[in-house]
């Protein structure tokens, strides 16, 4: 039996919705793992792309500065984190994570990159491309409705 299309609509609205909330629930649990808060947990997750001023963690967390920076040093004191000089400003800090850090923190989500990939072994490149595509596309929305929210459009 073939189901229509606001049929399939509403059953991939469902599918990613528990998506979301699983993936919500994962991220609770490695918080609570690592000793850490749902901020903290975003911080870090933020700087597995290199490092960041504490400005830029601020405008990618939405978090005010003073509670940046007192996160930060939370995730300092715990030996996550280091904050480092530029190497192309000596004037500007950095925030990394520290090896430390890295390895808790893939140690961690390591299982669920590993067997998540073989999930992905099913699709052909041209459907992962078709993919990829449609998730940036879901997240540029996201992001605008997010900015929407903040500036209280």
């Amino acid at each position: 039996m073939r189901v229509s299309r606001q049929e399939a609509l509403t059953a991939v609205g469902s599918a990613m919705q528990r998506y979301q909330r699983s993936v919500q629930s994962f991220d609770d649990a490695a918080a609570r793992h690592l000793g850490v808060g749902p901020a903290d947990l975003r911080c870090l997750d933020w700087l597995t792309d290199g490092p960041m001023t504490a400005g830029e963690l601020a405008a990618a967390t939405g978090l005010r500065p003073a509670a940046t920076t007192a996160l930060i040093d939370r995730l300092e004191r715990k030996q996550l984190v280091e904050r480092v000089r530029s190497e192309h400003d000596r004037r500007q800090v950095l925030v990394q994570m520290t090896a430390a850090g890295q390895e808790a923190t893939w140690e961690v989500y390591r299982p669920l990159a590993e067997e998540g990939a073989s999930l992905l072994d099913r699709l052909t490149a041209e459907e992962m491309d078709r993919m990829s595509t449609l998730l940036d596309d879901m997240r540029e929305l996201t992001e605008r409705l997010r900015d929407r929210l903040v500036s209280g459009e």
